[in-house]
């Protein structure tokens, strides 16, 4: 099993869960976030003056899956959030050693 988190557009929320379902994916946990990456924040103006936004707004969207799902999820997270600019964000895969349902105590892939 693997744990894919993908930091991405907060625009792009709705394109990445829409993908996900359609290829199976049962269930993500979304959280707002903020981050930078290699653009290091940007510059804004308000009121007339100037000032650093360091930490800009994102989201995480976690998914477990099953091993076989890996390459599937990548490209749906890839297609749906990309927009070919900087700051479209990152994917992160993690082994995820096990699950538990806890309602059922079902455990492993018959708990996703």
């Amino acid at each position: 099993m693997k744990m894919v988190t993908a930091i991405i557009k907060p625009f792009k929320l709705d394109e990445v869960r829409e993908a996900l379902s359609v290829i199976g994916v049962q269930g993500i946990t979304v959280t707002e976030v903020k981050g930078f990456g290699r653009q290091k924040g940007h510059t804004e103006l308000y009121r007339g003056a100037e000032y650093v936004v360091d930490f800009l707004p994102k989201v995480k969207v976690d998914a477990a899956i099953q091993d076989s799902m890996l390459d599937q999820v990548i490209e749906a997270i890839e297609k749906s959030a990309g927009t070919g600019k900087i700051g479209d964000g990152k994917i992160f895969v993690f082994d995820l050693e096990q699950v538990i349902r806890i309602r059922t105590g079902e455990t492993g892939e018959e708990a996703l």
